[in-house]
């Protein structure tokens, strides 16, 4: 097995002799990780992984929803059951039943991510099969028992300057605590997702209500004493090092509602009997919300709706949520966004960052707004399409509308420590093959495109979530 160094480039001998040139210069860039879900303790705590399927299999839900596809129980993956009921938990038998189902995942972006994990982190130079699964396990776990392979020192080798996980309001952040008062040069900061207590429909949105409150000593039962807590939270979540903030809705719908229907609004919310518009107009409110706050305290805001989450109940009641059966829904933003827009939308001191997992959008709705709105950036292809076409169709689509300047470079958005460098390498390497055929078809010079690569790769995320 070996990574070929020109891999995702044109096979035009043209434009990859520019690629190559283009990908010279951002190749060795630190990484920005402004949007992803890894774990704080991991840094805070600063412990061995365990082994190479706890670290590579049971957390990644990109894997066990294409083995769960064909057949294969998540129990036997080792993933964990809400009723505490019994999984797989010898990881070498983990790890055997991945290597027997390797073939499901070519061509996709969860093989080249492995791969590109494999080779560099590891040192693997076999392709991963039934017979080669033991000498690659015991060669993963060897290394992972090493001082150097511990999260802080991967960290560091994989030259990330700085990363973001996601924290609800109801988190104390004792691990960015632990890490902050270590003295580790490492920055670690946390994100300010509400979720779990502005959309009524989530899990133990009444629970986590009486939560916030108790948290905040404000009366979280009242629309003042809400938005006061959650006002009060963000500021906490500031002073630990957030920058942004991330809204996960079902839908990109905002509201603007008067001071009396809101709290009569709200005050349904509370009782506990709504239906489900009146769930969907409070989220739509509670967007409008967060973008005022956010105009208040500096916070980048993060939109990404279009999700339909847990869309196989059976899956959910066993397992929870995050377990592969999210899918894409079709999104409107032209309407559903004017209530925040209207307000907030020529606020150059506000900054909305719009994610999609309805790529119909890109050319027809999120370029044109982004193009015109100071107020909003387009983040990058995400989740179902953080993937070499999805990457090359997002450029294709919005750049001759809203150029490079409105979007914000590449995230990772994943909870896989160890395929960060790899999500980012796909990233440069696809927009310098995209740039080289701006290059190669005269409509931008060179030293042109080499700037665009290094403000994507590096400086667009940076100063977009200002870090």
């Amino acid at each position: 097995m070996s990574l070929h160094p020109d891999r995702l480039f044109s096979p035009d001998p043209t434009q990859r002799g520019i690629a190559r040139r283009l990908y010279a210069e951002v190749a060795g860039l630190p990484l920005i990780s402004p949007h992803g879900h890894t774990d704080p303790a991991w840094y805070a705590r600063n412990e061995a992984f365990p082994d190479p399927a706890s670290l590579l299999i049971i957390p990644d839900h990109y894997i066990f929803r294409m083995l769960y596809s064909q057949g294969v129980r998540l129990e036997d993956l080792g993933v964990p059951r809400r009723d505490g009921g019994p999984v797989e938990t010898d990881p070498r038998a983990i790890w055997r039943r991945f290597a027997e189902h390797w073939h499901l995942f070519r061509g996709t972006p969860t093989r080249m991510w492995l791969d590109h994990t494999f080779e560099t982190l590891f040192g693997v130079e076999e392709r991963l099969t039934p017979a080669s699964a033991d000498r690659i396990y015991d060669r993963i776990a060897e290394r992972l028992a090493r001082p150097d392979y511990r999260p802080r020192a991967l960290f560091e080798r994989f030259n990330l300057e700085v990363i973001a996980t996601t924290e609800s309001p109801l988190d104390p952040l004792d691990h960015h605590r632990t890490i902050r008062d270590s003295g580790w040069k490492g920055r670690v900061v946390t994100a300010f997702r509400p979720d779990p207590v502005v959309d009524p429909e989530f899990d133990g949105f009444r629970e986590g209500l009486q939560a916030l409150g108790e948290i905040t000593g404000e009366d979280t039962h009242s629309w003042r004493g809400y938005l006061a807590a959650l006002q009060q939270r963000r500021g906490f979540f500031k002073e630990m090092g957030a920058t942004s903030t991330d809204h996960g809705h079902p839908t990109a719908a905002t509201a603007d509602l008067d001071p009396v229907p809101a709290v009569t609004l709200f005050e349904k919310i509370v009782s506990g009997h709504f239906e489900p518009q009146d769930a969907e107009l409070f989220r739509g409110q509670m967007l409008t919300e967060m973008a005022r706050m956010s105009l208040e305290d500096g916070l980048v805001m993060q939109i990404h709706p279009g999700s339909f989450r847990s869309h196989n109940p059976t899956l959910h009641r066993e397992f929870g949520r995050d377990k592969g059966a999210d899918i894409p829904t079709r999104t409107d933003y032209v309407r559903a966004l004017k209530p925040l827009l209207d307000r907030f939308g020529n606020e150059r001191d506000l900054s909305v960052i719009l994610f999609t997992l309805d790529e119909s959008t890109y050319a027809r709705e999120l370029a044109p707004l982004a193009g015109h709105y100071p107020t909003l950036r387009l983040g990058p292809p995400w989740w179902f399409f953080d993937s070499p076409e999805g990457m090359l169709r997002f450029r294709e689509l919005a750049t001759e509308t809203a150029g490079f300047y409105n979007t914000v470079g590449f995230n990772d958005d994943t909870r896989a420590f160890p395929s960060i460098p790899a999500r980012h390498d796909v990233a440069r390497r696809i927009d310098c093959r995209y740039l080289a055929q701006l290059v190669a078809e005269h409509r931008l010079d060179e030293d042109e495109a080499a700037e665009v690569a290094v403000d994507l790769a590096y400086r667009l995320p940076k100063a977009a979530y200002r870090l």
